[in-house]
């Protein structure tokens, strides 16, 4: 049996994964989306049984029927032939995505994760969730009006954190911007031109907080390491200074536990990478769950042994 990995050529998440499973003798069939249908041939026919057929590329072939589990790390895009008006390649794009996407999900084999589930869990809906699965998380405003963002701001009566509610990059002049968060304070909210031009997040801005919290969970297995900020700019977004950061290993306490397998379930999903902050007063504040979120900086710095559990996973073709 096989592991299928849909992955972006350079991704050294993959790079680990594969070396782990490779290393346990279990098959690995690994390719991008963007391979097809230039370099990747999906040839599949319904039997009594499902979808039967190959996924192949010049290399390489894998029987359908093998693929004992899926891990979904991102892929790119289709990339369609030159030539192709844009009607052409919009349409040769959606019949991509359906026909491909629709086999492969068909398959009975383990994904990690299921794309339509990852693309469920939007930031909006994934609050709500994490508040009914007993997890608490800031008080949050999403609006495109000025006034109703100055409304909240003296609702909570302090600074407030502004976030994308989705990519945390952006591309700008040819080149990949961060999306960091941002500290707003009641000088700011003089100036929030392009807040009406469309959707923004805004939460409360979380002043007592002790640190943060990267929780990845595979399967059942809960990974926790506190994130502890060593400048300025790291106390709003630990990404903006990975230098100044120092790591522990930390255990969340049973109730958060209890409530991000809750999420999961409702979810899901199978692999998950949660945001936490911890308070001066002992409360876990959950701020996001990325479904395909970085893990491989933690294994370095605490030893956490989760490309072992997803290899674990993906070997078994099932949650243990």
């Amino acid at each position: 049996m096989t592991v299928l990995v849909l992955a972006r050529e350079i991704e050294p998440h993959v790079d680990r994964l594969v070396e782990e499973l490779t290393q346990r003798r279990v098959p690995v069939f690994r390719t991008d989306l963007a391979a097809f249908p230039q370099r990747l041939t999906l040839d599949a026919q319904l039997g009594p049984d499902g979808w039967e057929g190959t996924l192949a590329t010049d290399r390489r072939t894998v029987r359908l029927g093998d693929i004992r589990s899926v891990w979904y790390r991102h892929p790119s895009h289709f990339d369609l032939p030159e030539g192709m008006s844009r009607p052409e390649r919009r349409h040769a794009a959606t019949e991509a995505r359906v026909g491909v996407a629709g086999v492969l999900c068909s398959l009975d084999a383990l994904w990690v994760n299921y794309p339509s589930r990852e693309a469920d869990a939007l930031k909006p809906r994934q609050l709500q969730v994490a508040r009914r699965s007993g997890l608490r998380v800031p008080d949050t405003k999403i609006t495109n009006s000025p006034g109703g963002v100055r409304e909240f701001a003296a609702e909570i009566g302090g600074a407030l954190a502004g976030k994308n509610l989705s990519a945390a990059s952006l591309m700008e002049s040819g080149r990949t911007q961060i999306a960091y968060t941002r500290r707003l304070e009641a000088a700011d909210l003089a100036y929030l031109t392009g807040v009406e031009a469309t959707a923004h997040l805004f939460q409360r801005f979380i002043s007592n907080k002790v640190c943060e919290v990267r929780t990845t969970v595979v399967g059942e297995r809960i990974f926790a390491a506190a994130i502890h900020a060593g400048s300025e700019a790291a106390k709003v977004d630990f990404r903006a200074d990975y230098d100044s950061l120092t790591y522990t290993t930390i255990e969340p306490p049973d109730d958060v536990r209890a409530g991000i397998l809750a999420f999961m379930q409702a979810f899901g999903l199978v692999f998950g990478a949660f945001d936490f902050a911890v308070t001066t007063d002992g409360e876990w504040i959950l701020f996001e769950c990325n479904p395909f979120g970085a893990y491989g900086w933690l294994e370095d710095e605490l030893g956490f042994p989760i490309t072992s559990a997803l290899a674990d996973l993906l070997e078994a073709g099932a949650v243990a």
